[in-house]
């Protein structure tokens, strides 16, 4: 049977809010997920410009991205039978990075990037249980904070981590998905 340990191959972690008995799996994602992962981003994509948040598009991301992401192990799905959604947990900086004022020093920080819901499971404590994986994957790793960037039209997302304890800090930009901002948040452990 699975361990529940950060180094085993497949990761079990309690659903918070929603149904304290149950469990949903969260395990790091393989190539032959590629295909699912890159749809339900392509969901996600269409459910957000729905809502008038222009944040993913044909730029990005990308099956080129996802597969990166894989083959590099930092990508995580949570669900059994289906997909229901990811988060890429990664120490590599981005270089649209490098002139935002973090509360800590550039030293053992944890990225999180792409997390997304499949959107027929929105509102379902999905994205919580994958924010909460990757704060105590930080914490186990004895990493000092975590970092991410939302979009700065996308009020959901901003509220969702400020109400985690984020602090927001720079913007930053990326011309090929949109003329907005991307507002970066700190998480100190």
């Amino acid at each position: 049977m699975y361990q529940n340990t950060i180094s085993d191959y497949f990761l079990l972690y309690k659903v918070s809010t929603f149904d304290l008995c149950k469990k949903s799996m969260i395990r790091k994602a393989l190539l032959s997920d590629l295909n699912s992962i890159y749809k339900l981003s392509q969901a996600c994509a269409r459910a957000m410009i729905l809502k008038g948040i222009y944040q993913w598009n044909e730029h990005y991301p990308t099956v080129e991205r996802f597969q990166k992401d894989i083959k590099l192990e930092e990508l995580y799905v949570i669900g059994e039978e289906e997909i229901k959604g990811i988060i890429v947990l990664t120490e590599t900086v981005d270089k649209e990075y490098i002139p935002v004022k973090w509360l800590t020093k550039n030293k053992k920080n944890l990225y999180v990037h792409r997390l997304a819901v499949n959107p027929k499971y929105w509102g379902q404590g999905y994205a919580q249980q994958l924010m909460n994986f990757a704060e105590e994957f930080a914490k186990n790793g004895q990493y000092i904070s975590v970092r991410l960037d939302t979009f700065s039209q996308n009020k959901r997302n901003q509220n969702f981590y400020e109400t985690r304890g984020y602090q927001r800090l720079g913007d930053i930009y990326f011309p090929k998905q949109s003329d907005h901002p991307f507002y970066c948040y700190e998480l100190v452990l």
